[in-house]
């Protein structure tokens, strides 16, 4: 049977899109060849890296991964976003499932299609972990236990309940001022909005409207309180990045973007905030 044709289908597809219907055709395209790869069911909890020319450091973090978080087996899926360099193969060879975008469409889609094809699979619980390697997967374990013990529904990883290695002071701070800023926005407990550990229910995954190809992880937070979803922190310890460089930009640039994100995404997220929290919670 022929591969179904695409938007993009019958022309090369750019480098780097930020196009949402071309990045449509991508994810499509990439979940399909996923399925043609792998066409059985996905382990109980499947733990999401999205990697965008990570080779020195993707296949050391897949292999920190452990095979069972709150004794359920587990499977790792990377999502190359278009790199440029062997991420795909150094994955693949630490034992990753890799879903393989033919462009850089950004982290937060990257992370869209993740979530897709975990919730398509079967998967009970998807967890994230980062490819750079600043945060221990290991410490997943307690977020997905929450959830198994049906004590949350969507648990994110802090580092300010935790400990940061930086040296960078000005980020430091727009975490404190962004989690704040959530607090106040949704009238949840938010302290780290920009962590690269968190573990949901595969419902939370598929039930959240996420939009943003950037900067997903105060999205997802945001939608989840707005649809009434339980969400916990639980400590993490962020560590220096040895290898590799940053995808987010300068300070200002992303303090920027990210402002516009969350101030853009409780803003849509009003209405559906309404039906499902007290009247009292937060100032949506």
């Amino acid at each position: 049977m022929p591969d179904r044709p695409t938007a993009a289908a019958g022309r090369r597809a750019p480098e780097r899109t930020r196009d949402p219907v071309v990045a449509r055709a991508v994810n499509d395209d990439a979940v399909a060849d996923f399925r043609r790869a792998h066409p059985g069911q996905l382990a109980p909890v499947v733990v999401v890296i999205p990697a965008y020319n990570e080779e020195p450091t993707v296949a050391k973090v897949v292999g920190s991964v452990p095979r069972h978080l709150a004794g359920l087996a587990v499977q790792v899926l990377v999502v190359d976003d278009g790199s440029a360099d062997s991420t795909t193969a150094q994955a693949a060879g630490a034992g990753a499932l890799v879903a393989t975008l033919r462009a850089n469409t950004g982290q937060g889609n990257a992370f869209k299609v993740a979530y897709r094809i975990a919730c398509e699979g079967g998967a009970r619980y998807v967890a994230t972990a980062d490819a750079d390697g600043q945060f221990d997967p290991a410490e997943l374990d307690t977020m997905v236990a929450l959830l198994a013990e049906d004590r949350a529904d969507l648990v994110n990883g802090s580092r300010r309940l935790g400990v940061a290695h930086t040296d960078d002071a000005l980020r430091a701070l727009g975490v404190v001022v962004f989690g704040r800023l959530i607090s106040v926005l949704t009238g949840a407990r938010v302290t780290d909005p920009a962590n690269g550990l968190r573990a949901m229910k595969a419902e939370v995954a598929a039930a959240v409207d996420l939009r943003q190809m950037q900067y997903q992880s105060s999205e997802l937070l945001i939608c989840a309180i707005a649809n009434g979803f339980r969400v916990r922190e639980t400590p993490v310890t962020m560590h220096k990045r040895h290898e590799g460089t940053s995808k987010k930009g300068g300070n200002l640039t992303y303090g920027w973007r990210f402002t516009k994100v969350v101030l853009s995404t409780w803003w849509r997220m009003r209405a559906v905030a309404r039906q499902n929290l007290p009247a009292h919670q937060g100032l949506w």
